[in-house]
């Protein structure tokens, strides 16, 4: 693993004892790393150019900023062993692959507001995921507790019991609460490739492995006994299937829910966290 060259700007390192409000915690401005290699038997396997971090701390009751972002990453996929995941990827002509990261978000420590507003890895020629999340409760008091339950943690002696610390980590992740997620696919080129892919391996044509996963979509989703959820998922599969472009699943509920809730839903009645969550379903939508 090389990193060259990695720079820290104005970082501020917590003293011990230190009482303020952010005093805790390690605080920088921005930070660039130039270049990262990743090597296996002298091949290289993965590397990234142009990573660059941009942190405005929270100040004044205004939120912390923060983004990420960098000019290019390059996977060298031959260098996979396994035979069928190589089989996939000299299929779908993917041995070497290049794309980006962008990511930004706010924190807000007086209310613990935590935002993640975009998270995208994009690979030319395939397509961009791109994730959010919106939590609430991720105070100063949470994190330091959650410190405080990380070095216990690490105290422990290998192979000692973490049944009580678990548990704990169990109760202190109750203190936060859901507003929103979603988990975006943009396609480029890579859902046709996929059906044309798996359609040679069945003696079809992608076009047809198209129109059985359109039929075999509304009886999966029979299960979750939501006739809503049903109808919206299959019509977006569908249109996303006919016109491969972009496809979303959010789930954003009308009010915040706390996490025990999600957690007690999660374990009583599955089928109804959809609901819970406001869980929707879109495709070919900006």
């Amino acid at each position: 693993l090389d990193l060259s060259p990695f720079v820290i700007h104005d970082m501020t390192v917590p003293a011990d004892g230190s009482t303020g409000p952010l005093g805790s915690l390690m605080m920088y401005k921005s930070a660039e790393l130039s270049n990262m290699t990743v090597k296996v038997a002298d091949k290289t396997a993965f590397s990234m150019d142009g990573l660059a971090i941009e942190i405005t701390p929270p100040a004044d009751g205004k939120a912390m900023e923060f983004t990420a972002t960098t000019e290019k990453f390059n996977a060298d996929l031959t260098l996979v062993d396994d035979p069928k995941s190589k089989e996939v990827i000299n299929a779908l002509g993917y041995q070497n692959i290049a794309g980006n990261l962008e990511m930004a978000g706010t924190w807000q420590p007086t209310d613990g507001k935590m935002e993640l507003s975009k998270y995208d890895i994009s690979v030319e020629n395939a397509g961009t995921l791109g994730m959010t999340f919106n939590l609430g409760g991720y105070t100063l008091d949470f994190i330091k507790s959650l410190q405080e339950m990380q070095k216990k943690m690490a105290a422990q002696p290998e192979g000692a019991d973490n049944s009580a610390q678990g548990m704990a980590m169990l109760g202190l992740l109750q203190q936060l609460s859901f507003n929103s997620a979603s988990i975006r696919f943009d396609d480029d080129s890579l859902t046709n490739k996929v059906l044309d892919y798996v359609g040679k391996q069945q003696g079809m044509s992608g076009k047809d492995i198209a129109n059985q996963a359109k039929a075999i979509v509304p009886f999966g989703m029979a299960q979750l006994n939501n006739p809503e959820l049903t109808a919206q998922v299959t019509a977006a599969v569908s249109k996303f299937l006919d016109d491969p472009k972009s496809l979303e699943i959010s789930a954003e509920p009308p009010a915040s829910v706390p996490f025990a809730l999600i957690m007690a839903g999660a374990m009583s009645n599955p089928l109804d966290l959809p609901k819970t969550l406001g869980v929707t379903v879109k495709a070919n939508e900006d």
